[in-house]
């Protein structure tokens, strides 16, 4: 067979391609251009971000993907010219597939050593500010984590004396009214002790890994929730069944899902008696995602999402911290071990919440 050889243009696309493939494994959005806009690389970001073929952005000027183009050519060319070597500026990137809904980016312009083209660099505004917001609860995490444990701790100690002592004087009285302040002692001692196993359960168990089916988890959270509110309550599959199988703690997921879903189905409690409360539990696949400062090519999406009045303003920043709830009588630590457990698999939990929706994201890397 025959090769037909490749016309001028196609050879400058294929040198291109080859030349700029290290772009590729870059997570933030890449294009190599000439100064009048014709894109000469796009790399699989930039391809993903758009939702076109790489073909497809080659064809065009880069220009005509950002809303106000006339400012971006001017600064494309102003490095072009060398007035400056570098310049950044925040633009609208239009994408095709959200006509009406452009992405705010941070723009970086830079020119390219003995070449006559720009690289131009796209950041989403919204990723930025979502690595920040990760790495911040990270080391709110870690420090909760060592707050826990030395408070735990400093609790344990005196509260086994405490028992004990009340143990003994009970013993020793003889009136019935004085034992039944003696029990009031024991019985609270004890709920103190559980409150502090429910602390330390999450750094004592061992992290068990096996194979991890998503959708296994959620059909056994789904049939625990609906156990405990069989009327009034629809709990929705949105599956993507291609998802892989991973290597976790099943339980340990198990757990972090069935407390944020649990969480859910009691502020719905208003929707429950009127009838038309509803979670969804949605999995997706994500890509070219970041987590703590590391790339990965594939991510698990989890989305729990219900219908009820929304996570309270006053404790929406905080509650993932340790004893933070919005419900009376709640203890604050079923999001708090969620977010443990997650964050042991190398994964992040986010929360998105406005009176009559409420979303939680958990995003796990996938092998």
């Amino acid at each position: 067979m025959k090769l037909l050889p490749l016309s001028k243009a196609a050879a400058a696309a294929r040198d291109a391609t080859l030349s700029y493939a290290a772009f590729d494994h870059l997570a933030t959005m890449v294009a190599v251009i000439s100064p009048d806009g014709q894109c000469v690389f796009a790399n699989a970001s930039f391809e993903n971000v758009l939702g076109l073929s790489r073909k497809s952005v080659l064809r065009g000027s880069v220009f005509d993907w950002f809303v106000d183009s006339q400012r971006v050519r001017d600064t494309v060319e102003a490095v072009a010219r060398n007035d400056f070597s570098t310049s950044r500026l925040e633009a609208l990137l239009r994408r095709p597939a959200l006509a009406n809904d452009p992405l705010p980016v941070h723009l970086i312009v830079n020119q390219m050593d003995g070449q006559p083209h720009v690289l131009v660099e796209l950041v989403e505004i919204e990723q930025q500010t979502r690595q920040d917001r990760e790495e911040r609860a990270l080391g709110q995490a870690k420090a909760n984590k060592e707050l826990i444990r030395n408070l735990a701790h400093e609790i344990k100690n005196p509260l086994g004396g405490i028992r004990g002592a009340a143990q003994l004087l009970e013993m020793e009285v003889e009136s019935k009214a004085l034992t039944e302040y003696t029990q009031v002692i024991i019985n609270e001692a004890d709920r103190l002790q559980a409150l502090v196993d429910r602390l330390l359960a999450p750094h004592r168990r061992p992290h068990v890994v096996s194979d991890v089916n998503i959708h296994e988890v959620c059909e056994r959270v789904r049939s625990l929730i609906l156990a405990e509110f069989p009327r009034g309550l629809a709990v929705k599959r949105d599956y993507d069944i291609s998802i892989p199988e991973f290597r976790g703690d099943r339980e340990q997921l198990i757990q972090a899902v069935l407390n944020i879903a649990h969480n859910a189905a009691q502020a719905l409690v208003d929707r429950v008696a009127v009838g038309d409360a509803a979670i969804t539990l949605r999995t997706r696949i994500a890509r070219q995602v970041t987590l703590g400062k590391q790339r990965y090519l594939l991510a698990l999406e989890l989305h729990i999402e219900d219908n009820g009045p929304g996570v309270p303003e006053a404790i929406r920043e905080r509650i993932f911290y340790p004893l933070v709830s919005g419900r009376d009588g709640g203890s604050g630590l079923g999001l708090t071990l969620a977010q443990t457990f997650v964050q042991q698999h190398q994964g992040t939990v986010e929360c998105e919440s406005v009176p009559g929706k409420t979303l939680f994201k958990i995003v796990i890397p996938l092998p």
